[in-house]
């Protein structure tokens, strides 16, 4: 009895163990170990003008391998390895001498990347085992650019008073035709303020008050970033400089305005004073004198003319 129960304990066993290598082979076949497809596709990055590896993952490529790159949606064939030898296709001169592959790994080099260089990378590695794919998302970004800082001054309202205004230095960080870039201002390690753009601008602008030069600009894509640090000497004192300039220069220019105008009023008050003095000097010296009437008796006179007569010859 003992024996029966044994022999079924051990058949059991058995089933389970193949039931189990079957469930393995089904998982081995679902990875792509014996040719399956599979609908991983690996993302990669890469700033324009650097170079990307597209990795294989083999570690020597025997004899009978057949390695192959294609690229884009209709699989152009651009790469291949083929009884270790290397074969490169660029009928239409996208590449050029930009790519390179490893006789070892069959891994692809892309050196020098353009954006026209962005798509899909298809790696087929045919031996005698079977055939398995990798694919590859390459996205080219073209370089960041240097975040600028420039300062200005600026008026806001003056919360004591609503009639008048206060100066206020502002520091201003910008960067021009970025894409899928995001702009920050960091204080020290932790991020201030951020803004991200996702189609091309011409400017974007992030703004911060004139404080100290703890904080940095950061213009950044997912995977690399340009900064630019506060300098507050260059910038902060400038700023501010510019705001004393501005209490300055604001008074004065108003002391001078007020100046002007009591001198005018004084000018024109003096000019009617003299014209009033003169007129009443004109009235004192003028005198007045009575007319005096004489009579007198007209006496006639005879006026004489006598007719006076010249002659003259006239010659012929």
């Amino acid at each position: 009895m003992w024996i029966f129960f044994q022999r079924m304990f051990v058949e059991r066993f058995r089933r389970l163990i193949d039931n189990g290598f079957f469930f393995c082979l089904c998982l081995l076949i679902a990875n792509g170990v014996f040719g399956a497809d599979t609908d991983e596709v690996k993302s990669v990055s890469v700033m324009e003008g650097d170079s990307v590896l597209l990795n294989t993952d083999v570690t020597d490529v025997k004899r009978d391998y057949q390695i192959l790159w294609m690229f884009g949606p209709h699989e152009s064939r651009i790469a291949e390895i083929y009884k270790q030898n290397i074969d490169f296709y660029d009928s239409n001169g996208t590449y050029g001498d930009r790519l390179k592959m490893d006789n070892k790994t069959g891994s692809l080099t892309i050196t020098k990347i353009r954006i026209v260089h962005s798509g899909l990378y298809k790696l087929n590695i045919i031996s005698s085992g079977g055939s398995s794919y990798l694919r590859f998302s390459v996205a080219v970004y073209a370089r960041l650019p240097t975040p600028l800082i420039t300062e200005k001054s600026t008026s806001v309202q003056n919360p004591s008073s609503s009639s008048s205004s206060v100066p206020k230095c502002v520091l201003n960080c910008s960067v021009l035709n970025v894409s899928n870039a995001s702009l920050s201002w960091y204080k020290g390690n932790s991020l201030f303020s951020s803004i991200e753009v996702s189609d091309l601008n011409n400017s974007i602008y992030l703004h911060l008050e004139c404080l100290d030069d703890s904080y940095s600009c950061v213009v950044a894509y997912s995977f690399t970033n340009q900064t630019t640090h506060l300098n507050n000497t260059q910038h902060c004192q400038t700023c501010s400089g510019a705001v004393q300039r501005s209490h300055i220069i604001l008074p004065s220019a108003f002391a001078v305005f007020l100046a002007l105008v009591c001198a005018v009023l004084l000018c024109c008050h003096r000019r009617k004073c003299k014209q009033m003095g003169k007129a009443n000097i004109q009235e004192e010296e003028m005198d007045y004198a009575e007319p005096i009437f004489c009579t007198q008796r007209l006496q006639n006179t005879d006026v004489i003319t006598e007719d006076h007569t010249v002659y003259s010859s006239i010659r012929t």
